[in-house]
């Protein structure tokens, strides 16, 4: 899969909270607090960037 591809992914926050090594609870403090920025489903779950996560992961700023 190209890069490009797999940065823009959007993921859940049982993905992102596998990814990172933390409770799925982190990651929801973590988009209340603007670490992460999330986009809602029609059905109002979360979802969030792949890139974004990587960034977070990295040290790097948003």
């Amino acid at each position: 899969m190209p890069e490009t591809q797999t940065a823009d992914r959007m993921l859940s926050r049982k993905d992102v909270a596998t990814m990172c090594g933390v409770d799925p609870i982190t990651v929801t403090r973590w988009a209340n607090a603007g670490k992460l920025t999330s986009l809602r489903t029609a059905g109002g779950h979360r979802r969030y960037k792949e890139s974004e996560v990587r960034n977070l992961m990295a040290g790097s700023p948003a």
